[in-house]
């Protein structure tokens, strides 16, 4: 046991002290609150006439490159809300994935964090400050945010999950922008004015890569131990992504049902099992794929094929990079459909809203 528990000491710090090292959060300021209300502005309602008929007419399963860079990239975007996990890298590599979505056309100011520009979170932050933080996102918003969590960020995802599926949890709601609590714990609904809890916002959709394995023994996460793969009703579309040969994040060294998450209601959940040649810390690590003409092209026009499918024949010839390239794409394929699906989901609600009056 003191043997066990000297080896378990450098483990934790160093799954946990380089990472909280990583993001040095700025000081609120009437500038960067101004610069953020003029990005901000009339996302709710601010859709032009002339591109909702063309919205509506998106499918959502197939949007195409053109589409976003046309359209699509001109219009109102959820917040994104990345976690990193605890590893040094691995902070630079989520940042790496958010400049790859602003690459391939999602607006930067959905991602970036409001207060002082950061482009991820760490899994260290309060699982009630980024549960607080959705539902203000949202009551400014109309769209219901997405979270992509890697590692030990997978584990805080799925935490912000249940966070918000406790409807006995009295949640504040948290100001992302001046990074205090505003003492109120419901919010007003933008879509049909009425008022709602913290609790009862709902997140379009989540996504958690290679959470498990050895983060299990770190007590700040013994308490997602039997909660980990349940995905709750707080979200409306999950993706687990898995890999073997993982010891930091696959359970059973990722191979087996243990690695699958699984519905506890109505959420659409899937799990996708990643080549397990790629490196754990490293799958984030995507903003050099925008270089490549071929991947990009590759990840734009990929289609889901099925639950638990590793990387399809067509993306081995990309080598060592297929599971960041495989990742990439499941990921960005269900941010390019949710996006499209909350904005029709905005547009419908001021029609039929329109017609109500």
């Amino acid at each position: 046991m003191k043997n066990g528990t000297v080896l378990l000491f450098p483990l934790c710090a160093s799954l946990l002290s380089p990472g909280c090292a990583t993001i040095q959060r700025g000081d609120y300021t009437p500038l960067r609150a101004d610069q953020f209300e003029r990005e901000a502005d009339g996302r709710a309602g601010g859709i032009p006439a002339e591109a909702r008929e063309k919205i509506l007419a998106l499918d959502p399963e197939h949007v195409s490159e053109w589409e976003i860079t046309k359209l699509l990239s001109q219009m109102p975007a959820p917040r994104i809300i990345t976690i990193q996990g605890g590893l040094l890298p691995i902070k630079s590599t989520m940042t790496s994935f958010a400049r790859f979505l602003i690459g391939m056309g999602y607006p930067a100011a959905s991602i970036r964090d409001p207060n002082d520009g950061a482009y991820t979170y760490g899994y260290y932050e309060g699982g009630d400050r980024i549960a607080g933080a959705i539902a203000w996102y949202y009551e400014r918003d109309g769209l219901r945010p997405m979270i992509v969590g890697h590692s030990l960020g997978g584990i805080q995802a799925v935490r912000v999950l249940h966070i918000l599926a406790d409807p006995a949890r009295k949640l504040s709601v948290w100001n992302p922008l001046t990074r205090s609590d505003e003492k109120r714990s419901e919010i007003t609904d933008p879509l049909d004015g009425t008022t709602r809890p913290v609790t009862s916002v709902q997140v379009s959709y989540a996504s958690a890569a290679v959470a498990g394995g050895l983060a299990r023994i770190l007590p700040n996460e013994w308490d997602m131990n039997s909660k980990l793969r349940k995905i709750p009703d707080s979200v409306e579309e999950f993706t687990g992504f898995h890999k073997g040969l993982d010891l930091l994040g696959g359970d059973f060294l990722g191979y087996g049902p243990a690695n699958d998450y699984h519905p506890t209601g109505t959420a659409i959940v899937r799990n996708v099992r990643l080549p397990s040649a790629g490196v754990h810390s490293t799958i984030p690590a995507t903003r050099h794929l925008l270089k490549n003409r071929e991947i990009k092209d590759w990840i734009n026009n990929y289609r889901p094929s099925g639950q638990g499918m590793e990387a399809p024949g067509s993306i081995r010839k990309f080598g060592w990079n297929s599971t960041r390239i495989l990742w990439a794409a499941e990921v960005w394929h269900s941010i390019k459909k949710h996006w499209v699906l909350e904005l029709q989901r905005v547009i419908r609600a001021s029609l039929s809203q329109a017609c109500g009056d």
